[in-house]
């Protein structure tokens, strides 16, 4: 294994661990009685007087970014770099952490990609940076039923977090979505509405869905659970959270679960591309979904729909998403051959165009010598 890590922060220090409580709330809660609720707006123009128009700029010294490369195990002619950068934006604390780790288990070379967007503060966050993928790692089965292990490694960390909140007046959970690569295999899961996209082609790939409230599966599971959903200025969970899966919340156990959708990818970049979902959703909730395929969360064989030529990964919160499609957001990284600068890019570009919340990015780009 060949690794060298280098991280850059523009020569400013390491910014300190974002504060636990939010002096607002976040677009997933709902503190009060529910109000419709406005798009966000973009940042307003000044006209100078020669008429040019001029939109309010990101201090670049704002974005803590850092990046790294190395090999993929047994085949020195590919490698893989990636970059991240993290950025507060106009919210007064920050809740995404991200993870970006390469090590080494039972002598195969594993990195592992995360990005978890916290809400209702930024405990949940934080002890996934921390906690979700030594969890995974450690797992028994990890190098011979990689999915197996990530299910039951996503829930143990889920109930072992809520174990540690039992003390917490304040509920709070967190998005999350993995990039694992192992050897030459990649699996992507996903727990809420932090986002995977692949570009293959210079063609956008989602690697995973978002859970909201007003999915059809979701609600279905949801409401098969015993939940509801509710308008509340966007569709909520119980009227309070507007995601439909994550970590933490304990007060929306057991509608709101931490159980992820998988999709993987082997032998030269072949996507297996699946997404599961429970084995009691209806024909109908099927139909309304895109055409891959449908498994129940006790069976995650995926199936095989193969992919050729990845070029890169986009991992990100809804910072992004909300205001960037996938196709915008893969044309961007596209031509920027450093991670690094796309990770920050692709910031610049989501605060140009009005994204009000945390903004977190990790790029991995494949490549081959």
């Amino acid at each position: 294994m060949n690794v060298n890590k280098e991280q850059s922060d523009r020569n400013l220090p390491e910014p300190s661990p974002p504060s636990v409580e939010k002096s607002a709330p976040s677009p997933r809660e709902s503190t009060a009685p529910p109000k419709m609720k406005q798009p966000p707006s973009r940042p307003k123009m000044r006209q100078s007087p020669s008429a040019t128009v001029t939109i309010p700029s990101i201090d670049p010294n704002t974005i803590f970014s850092g990046s790294g490369i190395s090999f993929l195990t047994g085949n020195k002619n590919a490698k893989f770099s990636y970059g991240y950068a993290t950025f507060k934006g106009k919210r007064a604390s920050m809740e995404d952490f991200y993870e970006t780790s390469i090590s080494e288990v039972d002598g195969q070379m594993v990195a592992f990609f995360g990005v978890f967007d916290g809400h209702g503060g930024s405990r949940t966050a934080e002890y996934l940076k921390n906690n979700l993928f030594k969890n995974l790692s450690s797992h028994p089965d990890f190098i011979k039923d990689t999915k197996s292990a990530i299910v039951e490694a996503f829930k143990q960390t889920d109930a072992d977090y809520l174990n540690e909140e039992k003390g917490q007046q304040k509920d709070a959970g967190s998005t999350a979505s993995t990039a694992v690569l192992l050897g030459d295999r990649l699996l992507v899961a996903n727990v809420g509405d932090s986002r995977v996209v692949a570009c293959r082609d210079g063609s956008a790939i989602p690697l995973s869905i978002d859970h909201k409230p007003d999915r059809s599966d979701e609600r279905e599971r949801i409401e098969q659970a015993g939940g509801f959903i509710i308008w509340a200025g966007t569709w909520r969970v119980g009227g309070v959270l507007a995601v439909s899966r994550a970590f933490g919340d304990k007060m929306l156990k057991p509608y709101v679960v931490a159980d992820p959708e998988i999709q993987a990818q082997e032998h030269g970049f072949n996507l297996d591309v699946c997404y599961p979902i429970p084995d009691t959703t209806s024909q109908e909730s099927r139909a309304a979904l895109p055409p891959h395929c449908f498994l129940g969360d006790s069976n995650l064989q995926p199936h095989e729909e193969e992919i050729d030529g990845v070029d890169f990964l986009i991992i990100a919160s809804d910072g992004l998403w909300n205001v960037l499609s996938n196709k915008e957001a893969v044309k961007i990284v596209q031509d920027i051959k450093d991670a690094e600068a796309a990770s920050r890019k692709l910031i610049e570009e989501a605060y140009s165009r009005g994204s009000s919340d945390n903004i977190t990015c990790v790029v991995v780009r494949f490549e081959s010598a």
